[in-house]
């Protein structure tokens, strides 16, 4: 088949505009692989918002493990969450009014005496797992505060929960970071290459 000056013309331009559409699809790709990593630190930030004992456990894990490991670790603690950090003794003294008050009731302070989410079975579910636990030597969550501390984990209360909730920093455990809004915990997650919510 003989090839016309026009055919040869038509064929060069399309072979023209494939390299243009790879060159453009080349570079797309290239922006979009420099921005996924861009503001991007070794770093977690994880949003602790159940306050029950197999919630906050597995957050105190991770959090101890990705310091461990070398990891900037952020946990921004709200909503039920943040009656993790509220002293043991403080238990029902948090609220400003008897709404928030009934609130500090229902839900216990501190992890030496959170509840479980399921199988509480009255009180001996928390027992029981702490048991195994003591039995397999993982540490309870209480003891892994203390250490996410130790090691420098950034432990952040939620001031929109606090107000809430009519707890105050004093209501809270000590060696926390000031508190933060949502916009500054967004801020946290969007500079960390993970981020959990648990």
């Amino acid at each position: 088949m003989v090839q016309t000056a026009r055919d040869a013309t038509d064929d060069g331009a399309a072979a023209g505009d494939t390299d243009a559409i790879r060159e453009l699809i080349d570079q797309a790709l290239a922006e979009r692989e420099a921005a996924e990593g861009f503001n991007r630190k070794n770093k977690i930030t994880i949003v602790a918002w159940d306050g029950h004992l197999d919630r906050v456990w597995p957050t105190l894990i991770l959090s101890t493990t990705a310091a461990a490991s070398g990891m900037e670790v952020s946990v921004f603690f709200t909503f039920w969450g943040l009656f993790a950090l509220v002293k043991p003794e403080r238990r029902r003294k948090t609220g400003k009014d008897w709404m928030t008050k009934a609130l500090g009731q229902m839900n216990p302070g501190s992890t030496a005496k959170a509840k479980l989410s399921r199988y509480n079975f009255a009180g001996m579910g928390p027992w029981m797992l702490g048991k195994v636990a003591e039995d397999y030597k993982t540490p309870h969550p209480t003891e892994l505060l203390e250490l996410t501390r130790d090691m420098g984990v950034r432990l952040i209360p939620c001031q929109m929960t606090m107000d809430l909730m009519g707890i105050g920093t004093e209501d809270l455990i000590d060696g926390l970071e000031e508190p933060i809004g949502a916009a500054t915990a967004l801020l946290e997650m969007k500079e960390s290459a993970i981020q959990l919510f648990i």
